[in-house]
């Protein structure tokens, strides 16, 4: 190999492993927390519970599981960006605290949420390529749509 060709070699390998290395300093995980639990819902039942908290409570509670990759830039952005908006919008972990909707929950009723559980949306098909246990039946979107309408209330 000629000594141009190495170094070709090098800025096609090195570059992107070094620019690689230099996202890893931004320290976007330093805003991966899990505040505490300021109230839950009252569930009508733990079934609707344990449904929320398999499909829903990494994006919308502060129970969030930080998965090891999740600590590795670009991914880390996304999921960090994705929890923090979903916490915004609806968090089953500070229910009832003054965010600006009925009970909480940013203006979500439980219809809303029932809709957009029902037409796929959430979990998103993203986050169901890593977290497989989340995805719900057809009749375990059911249970919980009637269980989050109760609860929701």
């Amino acid at each position: 190999m000629s000594k141009r060709n190495g170094r070709l070699w090098l800025v096609i390998i090195g570059l992107p492993v070094a620019l690689f290395l230099a996202l890893q300093l931004i320290p976007v995980w330093l805003l991966q927390t899990n505040p505490p639990v300021v109230a839950e819902p009252a569930w009508d039942s733990p079934q609707t519970r344990a449904l929320a908290k398999r499909a829903c409570f990494d994006c919308h509670s502060n129970e969030t599981v930080w998965s090891w990759y999740t600590r590795i830039a670009p991914v880390s952005w996304l999921t960090t960006l994705d929890v923090l908006r979903g916490r915004r919008n609806f968090n089953f972990s500070e229910w009832g605290a003054a965010r600006g909707g009925e009970g909480g929950e940013g203006g979500r009723g439980g219809g809303e949420t029932g809709e957009t559980i029902l037409e796929g949306r959430m979990p998103p098909a993203s986050y169901l390529l890593t977290h497989p246990a989340a995805k719900l039946t057809e009749a375990e979107k059911q249970l919980l749509i009637q269980g989050l309408e109760a609860s929701l209330k």
